[in-house]
């Protein structure tokens, strides 16, 4: 009964339903008048040919002809009486045939569908709800970061403007709320007071509306906004925005960082307090063809390697490690050790020619003047003539032919750096770039993280996608820590030492079996312990760190496990 009322409740709950509800009402009246007319004149009718009826035969009659059904029990003597049941037959068929139901769906069933489909996707969320991440568009980022936030058990809401969207999300297993990012309304009926961020991924305009509206309800709750235009960072952040991300500039540094030229030889993506984590390729050094086991590395420099990279597959080197001019290691340690590192292999230098970038949107412009900051010759080809924002380095052209690619220097590049917001078009690029320089180091871009491993497979050295990017920085300032996107799912973060694991040997904690992590380093006050031997026990300091890597899942396990925290930055 309870269910009952509540669904006959929607139909007064606004005015256009009770408009509708007003004409179903009168339509049904006419129906009736109609019916006790047609049943009055069946007996003057019947009279009159001298035969007689009750009032129940005479309703009955009018129903069984209007509805076509037609028994044919009770029939007329007379033409009035025939020409009458023909007119009672038609007007049946058009008010009861077609007018009804027309008028039963439109104005009753369609509604009360309606009603079902708008109950499943809510406008609201209960003030039970806390502590959760809104966020105001489904994008790329979005896609990316949702896995993330379930596998750390954090709740989210999408806020969909569009019912149908929002309904077809919600089919995908997707939490949605219903209601326009740009909506003070919405933002009450969510709860944004008792959020734990709200994340603003639509366009530069709409973002800072978005920060400015929330900020009138709330002056606290985290705003994470990202910005396309460089002009826009200083906007959104007086409009309230709490932390503002470049994300295709940081996409650019990030892929020119990973970038073999010159005298290059390490960079650094991390640093933890005095640890320092750098990517080396060991392509033309001593390293190549010998194994870590073989202890050149740790005996020349005091470094760590506590990763590799094969051609985009991630792999914990042992002893026996083969290096390959493919491989690239990722090396832990201090500041000092790293520079050691740095003038032991800077004689080993790689080619001078240019690095070729092949785009120069947002991220190709970044990754360029990233080069440029490091003193890197390079050389960028872009088909469309209004987007060249350094002349002076530009190509205009297909990078798709030959004598443009020949023209830039794809025959004598170090690197090729894939930076177009098109997918199929990277992979496309990076599979011709692999064919006609089966030795030359690819560095890509993707827009979705599900074509990080096509590109892969395609040939390209490395991938970072600016979805992943985007939701590894979300997750950083979410969670107050330091991390660090090593690359696609693979993350560097630090967590105090549990107090289960305090004063446990390394080899005996169960870290890496049970949940997939790697203790890259151990911190303890001003002492850094990195690749931490097994027979090591943990300090019993209740302020110790464990910097490890891991994927998201692998993170979760460990915080699971072990009732871990992150440890702040």
């Amino acid at each position: 009964m309870k269910f009952l009322t509540s669904q006959l409740a929607y139909f007064v709950e606004t005015a256009a339903m009770r408009r509708n509800l007003r004409i179903l009402i009168r339509f049904l009246l006419v129906l009736v008048v109609l019916i006790v007319g047609y049943s009055v004149l069946f007996h003057v009718i019947m009279e009159a040919e001298g035969q007689a009826h009750s009032w129940i035969t005479g309703f009955y009659w009018t129903l069984t002809v209007m509805s076509t059904l037609g028994f044919g029990d009770i029939t007329f003597q007379s033409d009035l009486g025939r020409v009458f049941s023909t007119v009672v037959l038609l007007s049946g068929v058009v008010f009861l045939l077609i007018v009804l139901p027309f008028t039963f769906i439109q104005f009753f069933y369609a509604p009360w569908l309606e009603a079902q489909t708008r109950r499943r996707v809510p406008r609201s969320l209960p003030d039970s709800v806390r502590d959760h991440v809104l966020i105001a568009a489904h994008d790329p980022v979005a896609t990316t970061l949702i896995p993330r936030l379930e596998a750390l058990g954090h709740p989210y809401y999408l806020l969909e403007p569009d019912l149908g969207r929002a309904l077809q999300l919600e089919e995908e297993g997707l939490s949605v709320v219903v209601g326009s990012p740009e909506d003070i309304d919405t933002y009450r009926r969510v709860g944004v007071e008792r959020a734990a961020m709200l994340v603003a991924n639509v366009d530069d305009a709409v973002n800072t509306n978005i920060s400015f509206t929330t900020r009138e309800l709330d002056g606290n709750v985290p705003i994470v906004s990202f910005a396309r235009d460089p002009a826009s960072v200083d906007v959104l952040e007086l409009a309230g925005s709490s932390t503002v991300l470049q994300l295709a500039d940081m996409l650019g540094r990030s892929l020119a960082r990973r970038t073999l030229a010159g005298g290059y030889r390490a960079g650094v993506i991390g640093r933890f307090g005095e640890l320092v984590v750098a990517e080396a390729p060991v392509v033309g050094t001593p390293l190549v063809g010998k194994s870590l086991g073989d202890g050149w590395l740790r005996e020349a420099t005091g470094l760590t390697a506590v990763g590799a990279w094969e051609r985009g597959r991630f792999t914990v080197p042992g002893p026996d490690t083969l290096l390959t001019p493919y491989t690239v290691l990722l090396l832990a340690g201090t500041e000092a050790q790293l520079t050691e590192f740095i003038e032991l292999t800077a004689i080993y230098r790689a080619s001078d020619a240019p690095v070729l970038i092949l785009g120069c949107g947002r991220v190709g412009t970044a990754a360029a003047r990233a080069l440029e900051k490091r003193g890197l010759a390079f050389r960028v080809v872009e088909m469309n003539p209004g987007a060249v924002r350094i002349p002076e380095h530009t190509i205009v052209g297909n990078a798709a032919e030959l004598h443009i690619l020949e023209e830039a220097g794809v025959r004598e590049a170090p690197t090729v750096i894939v930076t177009t917001a098109d997918d199929a078009t990277n992979i496309y690029l990076t599979i011709y770039c692999r064919r006609l320089r089966p030795d030359v180091q690819i560095v890509s871009r993707a827009t979705m993280e599900r074509n990080v491993s096509t590109l892969h497979r395609a040939g390209a050295d490395f991938v970072m996608s600016y979805a992943s990017m985007g939701a590894n920085a979300v997750l950083n300032v979410l969670q107050g820590g330091d991390v660090v996107m090593v690359a696609e799912g693979l993350d560097l973060f630090r967590v105090r030492i549990p107090e289960a694991l305090r004063g446990v040997p390394l080899g005996k904690s169960g870290i890496r079996g049970g949940t997939g992590c790697n203790v890259v380093a151990v911190q303890q006050g001003t002492t850094l312990t990195t690749s931490p031997p097994p027979e090591l026990p943990l300090p019993s300091d209740p302020g110790a760190e464990l910097i490890l890597v891991g994927t998201t899942t692998d993170e979760h396990r460990f915080m699971q496990r072990f009732n871990a925290s992150r440890a702040k930055g």
